[in-house]
């Protein structure tokens, strides 16, 4: 590797590897606030889980900044280089752009196996684990979910409110149960009362001490011509409150895109012997049949998906060339504003082509594949272009 590769090759990797850590940071942000910030805001999460889980969250959001990122550097670099005329002082030397693209082009089959890593590997085990945690996190203690001067309209039916909370004690604490038109059917007040958490049974059992319940006519709550019954007790019996609707959301269901690539061959194994197993049948059903070779289609989708992802970074790296060159402009926004509107149409396409995953005859594992080709003849066509000049 010479002194030019060496020049090059230092301000792409400098800028693509700042353009990776901005979009790495908007994705890991936009994920920690839909995710985690419900949770750390209603005092669930414990900071050191947080940060476990952000951590976790770093080769996800990595599978999808890579690619941007490596444009977007490759853009910045060639565009500055050429608004300086250092691109023009170099083909005047007898450089090509053939050969000072060399370097970049290294640049994008490295950040394709890693990548390649990044999808099947590290993403797949990072995420499966980032949903066990969270799930064990919310589950580990679910009393935090109680925040006192918060009403908590979570649990189907009821609606809550704690004045203060000690551990497992309640003061001033409020319970109204509603009919199905959210209507306020009773009433409890209680001085004080304390949560227990059943495990088994996934529910939070109450027990009220010093409260009065006042309760309204079921058939016409809002009926107020009559007075409410209103009782008083010094202690109540245990109250159930089920958490299914409240943690069902935290279930960890094993996707297809959280499978290593070893999971996704063993699965497509299973599927096909399946398959084959159903078709020996003389009399199989044909919805059967057709149930095998959709579950298949989406494996093999899931599969293609993953690879060119990572081939997009080697893509990006050559479309983004020709395209600094050309464009030549040092600044930062126009650079950035031409990566989010390439990538911004190559991801439409990517998802165009699994919304035909319910039409196999279409082929839309291979039409995947289909914005990588495209970014890879326009990046000749425009090298040629630039060539001939």
């Amino acid at each position: 590797m010479n002194l030019l590769d060496r020049y090059l090759l230092r301000h792409v990797f400098g800028a693509c590897l700042a353009a990776v850590a901005l979009f790495g940071f908007v994705l890991l942000l936009g994920n920690a606030i839909r995710d985690l910030l419900g949770l750390v805001l209603a005092d669930q999460l414990p900071l050191p889980a947080f940060l476990e889980l952000l951590v976790l969250l770093v080769p996800y959001v990595a599978a999808y900044a890579l690619p941007m990122g490596i444009l977007t550097g490759v853009l910045l670099t060639l565009g500055r280089l050429s608004a300086d005329s250092e691109i023009t002082a170099m083909r005047a030397a007898g450089v090509s752009v053939w050969r000072l693209s060399r370097p970049i082009l290294l640049l994008g089959l490295a950040g394709m196996g890693l990548g390649l890593y990044l999808n099947f590997e590290a993403m797949p085990r990072a995420r499966t684990r980032y949903q066990h945690t969270l799930a064990e996190v919310v589950r580990s203690n679910p009393l935090r979910f109680i925040v006192p001067h918060t009403f908590i309209r979570e649990f189907p039916g009821f609606v809550v409110y704690v004045g203060e909370k000690e551990g497992t004690l309640l003061r001033d604490f409020w319970i109204w149960e509603l009919d199905a038109q959210q209507r306020v059917l009773r009433i409890v007040h209680a001085q004080t009362g304390q949560f227990d958490f059943d495990e088994e049974a996934n529910a939070l059992l109450l027990s009220l001490h010093q409260a009065q319940v006042e309760s309204r006519d079921r058939a016409n709550p809002e009926d107020f011509s009559k007075p409410p019954l209103v009782g008083t007790f010094a202690r109540s019996e245990q109250v159930r409150l089920p958490l299914d609707s409240v943690f069902a959301r935290r279930t960890v269901r094993q996707k297809l895109k959280w499978l290593t690539l070893a999971e996704l061959r063993e699965r497509a194994a299973e599927l096909a012997a399946a398959k084959s197993a159903a078709e020996a049948q003389h009399n199989a059903d044909a919805s059967e049949l057709k149930a095998h070779a959709q579950r298949l289609l989406e494996l093999r989708l899931v599969l293609q998906e993953k690879g060119q992802n990572a081939l997009a970074i080697l893509s990006f790296a050559a479309i983004g060339i020709p395209l600094g060159i050309r464009v030549s402009r040092r600044e930062t926004s126009a650079n950035l504003g031409v990566a989010v509107a390439i990538s911004l149409g190559y991801y439409f396409l990517n998802v165009a082509a699994g919304w035909l995953d319910r039409q196999p005859e279409l082929r839309p594992d291979l039409l995947l594949w289909l914005p990588n080709l495209l970014c890879l003849a326009l990046a000749w066509r425009l090298f040629r272009r630039i060539g001939q000049n």
